[in-house]
């Protein structure tokens, strides 16, 4: 997005009236500020996810398998975007949030199998109007606690009243196993506040390369049934 857009000006008078945001609470001014300028952000959600569902629909209808188990969208909230805001040590406008906070508006495809990860990365990457800005591949290149997936920063337009914006959104892509071990250790990560005890971190690493075990075993045998994919 561009921060000289004559209707952002607006929106970060209103935020630096608002005061530092690392010394409030969202008050009711700051919230309606970061509520209205989310939209772009809820608006480059549905985009992307109208492109999705249109390809999980032509699959269904056309294809004997589907690359898409299910999507989940997350869109920050204005205490959420303040939080980081706050955790990243950032200036308190608009446009220092739009430079840095580029995981406003995010989007998780759960696929079958780790070849469809990049395939539907494939067919949303060949698509003329979403340009990529950035590539993370945790399944080549597992994190060190074991996190696997596929992590795209991409930018679509969205096409407002009185001007166009290309709005960033976070894709994450991956299997159900990459998907089940993540959200059992967000869950363990929650309950510790972040500090996990080395030994349940272990056994949460081993949990991850079983997963992983898992997703080849079954490439391994869909390959067997069908040799094209």
């Amino acid at each position: 997005m561009s921060v000289t857009d004559p209707a952002h000006t607006d929106l970060m008078e209103e935020l630096a009236e608002a005061g530092p945001v690392h010394d409030l609470v969202p008050e009711e001014a700051l919230y309606r500020t970061l509520q209205r300028f989310r939209l772009p952000y809820k608006f480059a959600l549905d985009e992307i996810t109208t492109k999705i569902s249109i390809l999980r629909q032509e699959f269904e209808e056309s294809h004997d398998h589907s690359p898409i188990e299910h999507v989940r969208t997350r869109l920050k909230t204005p205490e959420s975007v303040i939080d980081k805001v706050r955790r990243l040590g950032l200036p308190a406008t608009l446009s220092s949030i739009e430079a840095q906070v580029r995981d406003i508006a995010g989007v998780r495809v759960v696929c079958p199998f780790a070849s469809d990860v990049y395939w539907i990365s494939d067919m949303l990457t060949s698509q003329p109007d979403l340009t990529v800005m950035e590539v993370e591949d945790y399944i080549i290149n597992p994190k060190e606690n074991g996190y696997r997936s596929l992590h795209l920063l991409v930018t679509i337009p969205v096409f407002l009243s009185d001007r166009t914006e290309h709005v960033p959104v976070e894709l994450q892509i991956r299997t159900i196993a990459m998907d089940f071990w993540a959200s059992v250790e967000h869950s363990i990560y929650y309950k510790y506040d972040g500090t996990v005890p080395a030994g349940l971190a272990d056994e949460l690493k081993v949990a991850a390369e079983t997963a992983a075990s898992l997703d080849a075993t079954m490439s391994d045998l869909r390959s067997e049934v069908r040799p094209d994919r």
